[in-house]
């Protein structure tokens, strides 16, 4: 007859060097991956898409001082509310008008306009007429032209 001899690895059965080890020898990659996808996800030292990287200059257009196509454009849309950007290679006008209101004295506040990495924001604010204060009783359009440096960036209205 035969002896058959079981070996049970360097500790003996049950002992450090079994199953535990295997176990543990599978589960510690899986846990690397993890922890590394983790902190590439987490990490990030780009500011937020919308962070604000310089306020920009602008002035307050009359209608009368901008290119006579704009005024065509903006005199076919204030029938409704409007955003709209216009270029004339030197200057980037951004015009934002809040179509019909039940009568005068509306004025428009820009609150800000500024640069981020990828865009310009403009943020407006309708104000209405204040109590007791004269206004026209016929309908107005009111609208703000806002001109400012002329750069490519797309428009963000707020």
């Amino acid at each position: 007859m035969e002896e058959t001899r079981t070996v049970f690895g360097r500790y003996g059965r049950g002992g450090y060097g079994g199953g535990k080890r295997r176990l543990w020898l599978l589960t510690l990659p899986a846990a690397l991956v993890l922890t590394v996808e983790l902190l590439l996800a987490g990490c990030t030292f780009s500011k937020p898409k919308d962070e604000k990287v310089r306020d920009l200059e602008f002035t307050v257009a009359a209608e009368a001082d901008v290119p006579d196509e704009l005024r065509q454009i903006i005199s076919e849309k204030k029938q409704q509310e409007f955003k709209l950007t216009y270029n004339d290679d030197q200057n980037l006008y951004i015009v934002v008008g809040y179509g019909p209101q039940p009568t005068g004295g509306y004025s428009i506040a820009v609150k800000e306009l500024y640069l981020t990495d990828n865009a310009i924001v403009i943020d407006t604010e309708l104000i209405g007429p204040e109590k007791g204060e004269p206004a026209a009783q016929e309908v107005s359009y009111p609208f703000v032209i806002v001109r400012t440096e002329y750069l490519e960036d797309p428009v963000v209205f707020r």
